[in-house]
């Protein structure tokens, strides 16, 4: 069977029938990432979710932390990677990368955003011009500045932009070295509370700031039923943050470094914490962040976003 780029659809139930007819081999390791804003993986991690499901199965699981993303991405250096902000696929598509996406986390635009001192004469994002603005390279934050800046009548040569990873560029901010700084929670709510700040422009407008996770190909076809139980752990792990939100506040408050409760819990109301299968009809947005890449020089090719694979769950028996 060809699988294609236009379409990738996982045979869990040809797989679950072949584990019927033998045995798992025994602690095959399942590699997953993370990054400080995946709440739901870290809720997954910190409960042993993953350990206990796919332990059944005879998997066991290994955690690895990235603060940059795109290099391991790039490279496959684990199985199940970090989720990531929309822009992230774009690089990673760029570069070729043997993934297929499995979930996406439905939009939380004010979740990341333009921020300045609370006493900054930067008032607007054109007044960006000339300014030292910190952001992550490749992230969706990058798309932000990108786009904020053409709407602005700007471009990213008009600004002394400083590639900085978020705990880099959290110091940075915090010390007065950028003029402004681009970024996602729960760095975005750190910053807040630990200064007065003001917000430019957050990614309303601009992006929806879906969430999206990924999985190497080869893994994916070897192993849907990894993939499906991950699936649906991260789903229950939405709503439990949503529906429990002291408990997930006690939970992710220590991890994050013992932030005051207050920052996590905003943290939890920004995001809507919703996982679904991605829709291959839902990835127009994609496409707006490729060109806007192209045409900034930051992807050295046009893309088609929507060309890329996918994994579906399969229906439940009945």
């Amino acid at each position: 069977m060809i699988q294609t780029r236009r379409t990738f659809v996982a045979g869990a139930a040809g797989a679950l029938a072949a584990a019927a007819a033998g045995p798992v081999r025994a602690e095959q390791r399942v590699r997953l990432s993370f990054q400080r804003s995946s709440t739901l993986l870290t809720v997954l991690k910190t409960r042993g979710t993953l350990e206990e499901r796919l332990g059944a199965k005879g998997y066991g699981v290994s955690w690895h932390q990235f603060t940059s993303v795109i290099e391991p991405m790039n490279a496959g250096a684990v199985d199940l990677h970090a989720d990531v902000a929309d822009a992230v696929p774009i690089f990673t598509q760029s570069a070729r990368a043997p993934l297929t996406l499995y979930a996406m986390e439905v939009g939380s635009p004010r979740a990341e955003a333009i921020i300045v001192p609370e006493d900054s004469a930067v008032r607007t994002v054109a007044d960006l011009k000339g300014r030292t603005v910190g952001v992550s390279r490749g992230s969706g934050c990058h798309f932000i500045l990108a786009a904020a800046l053409k709407r602005a009548g700007l471009s990213f040569a008009d600004i002394k932009p400083a590639y900085l990873e978020a705990p880099d560029g959290l110091a940075a901010f915090g010390r007065g070295s950028l003029d402004a700084w681009v970024i996602w929670d729960p760095f975005l709510a750190i910053a807040q509370a630990k200064r007065p700040v003001r917000v430019l422009a957050d990614a309303t407008g601009l992006s929806s700031y879906n969430r999206y996770y990924t999985v190497n190909d080869a893994f994916v076809a070897a192993h849907p039923e990894v993939v499906a139980t991950v699936f649906s752990a991260l789903v229950e792990a939405g709503r439990w943050v949503k529906a429990n939100p002291e408990a997930a506040v006690a939970l992710l408050a220590p991890i994050w470094g013992d932030l005051p409760p207050e920052v996590v819990a905003t943290v939890n109301d920004r995001r809507t914490y919703v996982v679904k299968a991605v829709d291959r009809s839902a990835l127009a947005e994609q496409q707006t962040i490729a060109d806007t890449f192209h045409e900034a020089g930051l992807i050295p090719r046009r893309l088609d976003a929507t060309d890329v694979r996918l994994w579906q769950p399969q229906p439940g028996p009945g």
